[in-house]
């Protein structure tokens, strides 16, 4: 703030406390948030494009009237995919790929780990012997308890004919009480799958609660309609 003089016809002149005239508050609008992957219609604000087809093959630098022009003759889509090079990188693409590109995005956003949570990793053998599964199981439960999340890689051996998604679920059942997957089992490569356990939310687990009883009361009834049926026999 300064001071200025300003005539009055009343008075020979008036002090006033005025504020120096600024908009850098109001100017600076909030950063608009990343746009979803998919198709950029034909909103496109550069003029060059590195430009790749459905296939994944490079077609070159072009102007971006030619980048709209194959996309209209081959009915696809056009997709940023990168804008932080020069010149920006589109990519055709049709509504599957796209679709699929979006699952996949989501699914490995959803196995990251969120800002504070710690996650625990284990790997091991398709061949590894049931005490030392029970230890790593146990480790699993202890780190579950400390609501971590935990990802565990198992490594198919040679000759071995287990089934990794049967021990995936395995381990599952053994801390069901607690666990479930945030992650669930997939190929990783050749020979390699993973998955990743987390702790269950309050309301899961109030689901999961009112499910086991729901089933214990069921086998109750159940054993005891046996029961009766010997009885009468």
């Amino acid at each position: 703030p300064f001071w200025i003089v300003v005539p009055d016809p009343r008075k020979s002149a008036v002090l006033g406390l005025t504020q120096p005239f600024c908009t850098d508050e109001k100017s600076h609008a909030q950063p608009k948030s990343k746009a979803a992957f998919g198709s950029v219609g034909r909103r496109i604000p550069y003029r060059v494009l590195h430009v790749i087809n459905q296939d994944g093959e490079s077609l070159g630098n072009m102007h971006r009237a030619e980048a709209l022009r194959l996309m209209d003759q081959h009915g696809l889509k056009l997709v940023l995919l990168s804008e932080n090079v020069e010149p920006p990188v589109y990519r055709l693409m049709t509504g599957q790929q796209i679709h699929e590109e979006q699952l996949k995005r989501a699914e490995k956003k959803k196995a990251s780990p969120k800002a504070g949570v710690v996650q625990k990793e284990l790997s091991f053998s398709s061949a590894i012997a049931k005490n030392d599964l029970e230890t790593k199981t146990k480790q699993i439960a202890q780190w579950i308890e400390k609501r971590h999340h935990v990802k565990v890689t198992i490594r198919q051996a040679k000759g071995s004919s287990t089934d990794m998604f049967m021990v995936f679920d395995q381990i599952l059942e053994a801390v069901s009480e607690k666990a479930t997957y945030l992650s669930k089992p997939k190929v990783a490569r050749e020979g390699v799958s993973t998955c990743i356990f987390r702790h269950m939310s309050d309301k899961e687990l109030k689901n999961h609660q009112k499910m086991e009883i729901k089933k214990n009361n069921t086998v109750k009834k159940d054993e005891n309609e046996d029961l009766k049926s010997n009885e009468l026999h």
